[in-house]
């Protein structure tokens, strides 16, 4: 069953929207064809979100009836390390003086909620001192209702406004349940045997994060092809400059990207709630109530950019905190998660009257190719408007967002996101729109309360204080339980063993369903590939009734740490069949349990049921087909000059100082392939930004989440000084000042509440071809990602002997890290600082990113270029460097004695040392280590290494390697980095070191045949140092284009064949040679016809020649018509595959000479002054065809 008909089949039209549900299930059955296929959505949108239904419970026949209500989410936190027993005492009174007064009526159980927090519409009650204050990081799995006797409360036991609503009985429960917590380490003496199962259930999550291996004009032509053939749609959506906020509903929960139960999720939650209130209006508090249900019920999550002046600054403060542009509805039910199409969130969204985000789709290759033109011709000054206006004239269709960008947020875009999707989302979404129009406004006019600016304004005594706030501002119909946020102070510490421990025991116990075993799949492979991940664990407070010795609840956060743990994880769904993918922001409940034999029974059987028809080929295992994943993101340079150049810039600007900061921005720019033109604009006034904040600031770093205040003033000033200016920048002004309003935020949080500030993402590919050369006022690090043996040190001693170093005065010195004591890259640091402008060989490996990082930044302060060399290897599909290369590096190390680092062959565990560091590359396949080297340091040089002409590594080679590769694993997984001479494995590893050399010298013949000749390195590398050093150097290609700004479109033909029509004319007539001269053949040195231009007919007539570009187009050339100070060809355009190619231009033409002072433009006037006598037309009989490429200039 389709995700549109479990919608549809849980629908129960209410009073207000009766006749768009009816809408939305015709619209839904209606699709439920088995021919109708979406593609997967495995990459994000910016933001996301759902919208509520009701179950029809009359006239639904479908099995969707046996949905049941689920048992109330828990609050996980998880920790080893238990309270001690005045803790437990703490919290036992806090709970024993919360305020009950009664009620006259019976209670609802729906109300009655653990550590609730009053009614958010009345003030505190004197004497309330007892809520709960765990850190902001405590679940955030949402309300758990408590269940309570279906009888009156006695009258003296009523609801009290002030404090929460509770029950003195309940209180005395959950005194005890917290006990059951503290008292003792339940974890620790729960052990894991036959009888263990683990439920798991996936409470929150997003899309999955999609790395292209493609370059992006690889992905561009792979679009544009599926497009033309009509297998897909491309689909493009405005990316919004916010903070990803999920909810699940009032029990559910409210999360950030990696985090709960804070600030962030607080805000989230008001602006959802905020906009209930403006949408519905009178009604608003009932569908709150209605909408948390219906997701309760249905186990779903929606996903939103939280948009928001409060928690900081992204590229420009919104003018309204809109926070949500709905992107994303997933049905997680007992499976894997399944997110909606775009016209299903349309109609999901407008039927609960939530925000959606503008959509363009794309379904004609004339369309696609014009919007990637488009796009060029708009990425280095595009704001809103003329981006917005420029695809609704190229798309097939255009759905405007429910939030105006300009209105809410400002002109400044961050960007657009390009998507494949089903072919047939065009005839959905026509469907969608014909049947959902937008939904009616209700509460604009009623007097909603005091707003998100105005509360966080009221309340800046801490970040608890706003939270409650917000929280009892926004009403208990939606937020009726506040204990995420303000729960118990017990839940204060959370330990790393403990988190260890409860995954540990996860992974140990048997699966209680098929979820449960895909996602323990996920956690083990995470482990065992050491993927850089960390899974965060908290006890579930709203199981303190169900927790016992043999019943433990908990939640687990899986926080992934780096980009390249998606790259790699996709690799192991391509190897392993029906992996679940990787999702960002990961939340998962679990259940550690003990079960009879009967019950250990029914869930063996339970647990072998594989996931029935929703696995379909519609809902593909996510990222292993690379088409139905094909996304390309799109940022705008006015956006990036804000976050990226100058906020991002902060820190070296005022740690570093003025000349790095320029080295930073600089680099940047290089890596985006930002036009000289407007590299040198920025750089001007960069410069003066820098000058500027420095002498206001002082040595006192601006805070980047205030960074706007002093930027937007600065940036509108300087747009005062020319329309030049003003373009460069975007828009600047009508600034929105935060100070008095600003979110209070923990220390060491950026704006999702968890991670570090947002840095721009590096392509996998290398950069354009460009010349890199090191400035002769700036010194020089030769450093060496490689591994032991790969002959570095060999190296050192030749480039420190090289006659004539490397062509310049500048001294060479070199630092051997086994002969360094202490920290060797900070002695470095200081031999640079004494000597600025010397050359440092760094002859130490350099495995990591980490130590990447380092040499940057030395690079910044002292500065220095840097250049990588790396032993030339085709590498593998996860590492740099091939088993051929490992077996030689393995053979030199055991070839040599007396090293300074005691890394020879009289070292014992030598080979297991190798494998550690090959192991630290591991990730990377050599496309991708360049390409990142290069992106960082603008270079590479390759030391040659392995002959081309080799023959196949030999079987026992390859055999002890991969043996050892194997053995290693096994190590690693279970002692991490200790020594291979300690641990379980200590047997093992002394047979292995063993073999490994009886192997590697029974081959030494073939190990050293297949090896390049060190001389023959030598020289390469010496001469590669070189041309880096004078200039001559180009950085490889990768094949990516740069996407420039697009100014033009044109038909460039061949100079060759212009100058012989020329001169065939001029000697046929020689009144023309006379007037013309022999020097125009001379400089005649480029001929195109224009089409148009973007600032005389704008970017769409530009953009709309997409579809030619590259094609071949023949030019038919019938006259020559001149004056004294211009020359140009009269120009008639063909045809290519049938269609006419047809220039703006008033009178196509090729311009093939001007006179000095003369424009080019002023050709166009050539006509005019032949029909007034002033030019001279020469007609050409027969018409010369000469063809030429269309292109963007």
């Amino acid at each position: 069953m389709s995700a549109s008909q479990r919608i549809l089949s849980s629908l129960s039209p209410s009073s207000s929207s009766s006749l768009a549900l009816l809408k939305f299930r015709h619209l839904l059955f209606l699709r439920s064809s088995p021919s109708y296929a979406t593609l997967p959505r495995s990459f994000s949108f910016s933001f996301s979100f759902s919208s509520p239904m009701y179950r029809n419970k009359h006239t639904d026949n479908h099995k969707e009836q046996k949905w049941r209500e689920k048992s109330k989410p828990e609050l996980l936190a998880a920790d080893k390390e238990v309270s001690s027993a005045s803790s437990v005492e703490a919290v036992t009174k806090r709970l024993d003086g919360l305020s009950v007064s009664g009620s006259s009526g019976p209670v609802n159980a729906s109300v009655v909620q653990t550590g609730l927090i009053g009614n958010v519409h009345q003030g505190n009650q004197q004497g309330q001192k007892t809520i709960w204050k765990p850190k902001s990081y405590g679940t955030a799995s949402g309300v758990t209702a408590v269940e309570v006797e279906k009888k009156p409360v006695d009258k003296t036991v009523v609801l009290n406004p002030g404090s929460g609503v509770g029950q003195t009985s309940l209180t005395q429960r959950n005194s005890i349940g917290l006990s059951k917590f503290f008292k003792g380490n339940l974890l620790e003496s729960f052990t894991v045997d036959n009888s263990t199962y683990a439920e798991a259930q996936i409470r929150a999550t997003f899309y999955p994060k999609f790395e292209n291996e493609k370059s992006d004009q690889e992905v561009r032509t792979r679009m544009i092809e599926m497009v033309s053939k009509g297998l897909a749609t491309m689909e493009v959506s405005l990316k919004h400059s916010g903070s990803l906020f999920m909810y699940a509903g009032n029990e559910g929960g409210a999360y950030a990207k990696n985090s709960f139960g804070n600030i962030y999720t607080a805000v989230g939650v008001f602006v959802l709630g905020r906009m209930f209130q403006q949408a519905w209006g009178a009604e608003a508090a009932k569908k709150q109530a209605e909408f948390n249900e219906y997701l309760e019920r249905n186990r779903m999550c929606i996903s939103m950019e939280l948009v928001t002046a409060v928690l900081g600054d992204h590229g420009q403060r919104p003018r309204e905190d809109y926070a949500v542009v709905v992107t994303a509805v997933t049905e997680l039910g007992n499976g894997k998660p399944k997110f909606y199409s775009t016209p299903d969130i349309i109609a999901f969204c407008r039927n609960w009257r939530l925000p959606t985000n503008h959509i363009w789709l794309f379904s004609t290759r004339k369309s696609v190719t014009s919007f990637f033109a488009a796009y060029d011709a708009l990425c280095e000054e595009g704001t809103a408007t003329p981006v917005c206006k420029a695809l609704d004239e190229v798309a097939d269709i255009s759905v405007a967002g429910s939030k105006d960008h300009v209105k809410v947020q400002g002109e400044i875009l961050e960007g657009l996101v390009a998507r494949i999707v089903s072919h047939e989302s065009s005839k959905h979404m026509e469907k969608v729109l014909k049947d959902f129009p937008p939904p009616p406004v209700e509460g604009d006019c009623l007097d909603l309360g005091p707003s998100l600016r105005d509360i966080c304004a009221a309340n800046r005594s801490d970040e608890k204080q706003q939270i409650k706030a917000l929280l009892q501002s926004i009403g208990n119909s939606f937020c009726p339980d506040h204990s995420d946020w303000l729960g118990s102070e017990a839940g204060d510490s959370h330990s790393r063993n403990a988190d260890k421990s409860v995954v540990s025991k996860f992974l140990q116990s048997h699966p209680a369903d098929f979820s449960t075993t895909k996602l323990q799949e996920i956690i083990r492979i995470m482990r065992e590939k050491r993927f850089p991940a960390a899974f965060k664990c908290y006890h579930n407070y709203h199981k303190v009734d169900s927790v016992s010795t043999d019943n433990l609840f908990y939640k687990i956060v899986i926080h992934v740490h780096s980009d390249s743990t998606f790259r790699r994880y996709q690799k192991e769904m391509r190897c392993r069949p029906g992996l679940w993918p990787l999702y960002r922001g990961f939340f998962v409940d679990i259940n550690l349990f003990k079960a009879n034999k009967e019950r250990a029974a029914e869930l063996s059987k339970k647990s072998a049921i594989v996931e029935n028809a929703s696995s379909s080929a519609s809902e593909k295992d996510g990222l292993a087909d690379e088409d139905a994943n094909l996304m390309i993101k799109m940022k705008f340079l006015t956006y990036k000059l804000r976050t990226f150049l100058i906020r991002n810039g902060l820190s070296v600007l005022f740690k570093d100082g003025p000349a790095a900061y320029k080295a930073y921005y600089l680099r940047q720019m290089k890596i985006w392939g930002t036009s000289a033109g407007k590299q040198r604009e920025l750089s001007k006034l960069l410069d003066e930004w820098a000058v500027y904040i420095r002498r206001k600031c002082g040595n006192k770093q601006l805070s980047s989440s205030i960074y706007l205040s002093e930027v937007e003033p600065f940036l509108e000033e300087y747009a005062k000084r020319s329309p030049h200016n003003q373009a460069l920048i975007g828009s600047a002004g009508n600034l929105v000042r935060t100070e008095d309003f600003l979110a209070i935020v923990e220390r060491g949080r950026d704006e999702e509440g968890d991670l570090e500030i947002e840095r721009e993402v590096t392509p996998s590919s290398p950069s354009p071809s460009i010349k890199d050369s090191v400035p002769r006022d700036e010194g020089l690090i030769v450093f060496f990602p490689g591994i032991p043996g790969c002959a570095k040190s060999a190296l050192c001693k030749e480039l420190l002997n090289a006659p004539g170093g490397l062509g310049d005065d500048r001294p060479i010195q070199s630092l051997m890290g086994d002969l360094i004591k202490g920290k060797y890259w900070q002695k470095v640091a200081d031999e640079r600082r004494k000597k600025p402008y010397s050359i440092m060989l760094a002859d130490k490996n350099a495995p990591n990113e980490e130590v990447w990082r380092q040499i940057e930044n030395m690079c910044r302060s002292t500065r220095a270029s840097a250049v990588p060399i790396v032993p030339d290897s085709e590498g593998t599909d996860s590492n740099p460097f091939s088993l051929d290369a490992l077996a030689v590096f393995m053979f030199r190390v055991l070839q040599r004695a007396n090293h300074p680092g005691n890394l020879d062959k009289a070292s014992p565990n030598a080979g297991y040392v190798l494998l550690m560091f090959y192991h630290l590359y591991e990730g990377k396949n050599r496309k991708e280590f360049d390409g990142e080297l290069i992106e960082r340091f603008g270079s590479i040089i390759k030391m040659p290494l392995l002959k081309s002409d080799r023959s196949p590594l030999p079987d026992s080679v390859k055999s002890i390697l991969e043996e050892g590769i194997n053995l290693y694993n096994l190590h690693s997984n279970r002692h991490g980095r200790l020594e291979s001479t300690k641990g379980t494995y200590v047997k093992e590893w002394a047979k292995w070191e063993k073999r490994l050399r009886e192997v590697l010298l029974g081959n030494a013949e073939y190990l050293n045949s297949i090896q390049v000749p060190f001389d023959i390195a030598v020289k390469e590398v010496l001469e590669q140092l070189r041309k880096i050093s004078k200039g001559e150097f180009k950085t490889p290609d990768s094949g990516k284009r740069t996407f420039g700004n697009i100014v033009y479109a044109a038909v460039s033909l061949p100079v060759p064949e212009m100058k012989t029509l020329l001169d065939n004319i001029l000697e046929k007539h020689p009144e023309a040679k006379a007037i013309l001269g022999n020097n125009l053949l001379k400089n005649l040195m480029k001929a195109h016809v224009t089409l148009a231009h973007k600032r005389s007919h704008g970017v769409t007539a530009v953009a709309n020649y997409g579809i030619f570009l590259n094609k071949e187009v023949p030019v038919k050339f019938s006259a020559l018509l001149f004056t004294d100070n211009m020359a140009a060809f009269e120009a008639n355009l063909g045809s290519v595959e049938g269609e006419q190619v047809i220039s703006k231009n008033q009178w196509p033409h090729v311009t093939i000479w001007t006179a000095e002072g003369v424009l080019a433009k002023e050709a166009n006037t050539l006509p005019e002054l032949l029909s007034q006598g002033k030019a001279t037309c020469i007609h050409i009989d027969p018409p010369v065809t000469i063809s030429g490429t269309l292109n963007f200039y």
